[in-house]
């Protein structure tokens, strides 16, 4: 289970540093984004025209990393927790059928086994 959860948390972190790290370094095609004068541009607009879309992308940058180092792990899906949430919300509501997507679909899943596998520690923080 040990090596599982090293090789789950490994490929969580990568996805969410390369995602972050693309944001200000462009080295991937994003695709082109949602089409124009939908909900998702419009979303996506100000999210980028407001700056905060770059602090999210910091936040993915250092949960990524406290992810992908087995002590600070569950700290790090404290930080990625809410940009998940945010993703299913954005993949489900605002841009339907997104949710389908491959990456939404792997980054979830990673994120669940993890929480799921560490329960007992973020059970504390209920009571």
């Amino acid at each position: 289970m040990k090596i599982i959860k090293l090789i789950a948390s490994g490929l969580l972190g990568l996805a969410f540093i390369t995602f972050g790290l693309n944001f200000f370094l462009k080295f991937m095609d994003t695709g082109g984004g949602p089409p124009p004068d939908s909900l998702g541009a419009q979303f996506m607009g100000a999210l980028v025209g407001s700056g905060v879309l770059a602090v999210v992308k910091l936040f993915q940058i250092t949960g990524g990393i406290l992810v992908a180092i087995p002590k600070t792990r569950n700290f790090g899906l404290l930080i990625l927790g809410p940009i998940i949430i945010v993703i299913l919300f954005y993949n489900t509501m605002i841009a339907p059928g997104g949710w389908s997507k491959p990456p939404v679909l792997v980054i979830t899943s990673l994120a669940l086994f993890l929480l799921l596998a560490e329960w007992r520690k973020f059970k504390q923080l209920l009571y």
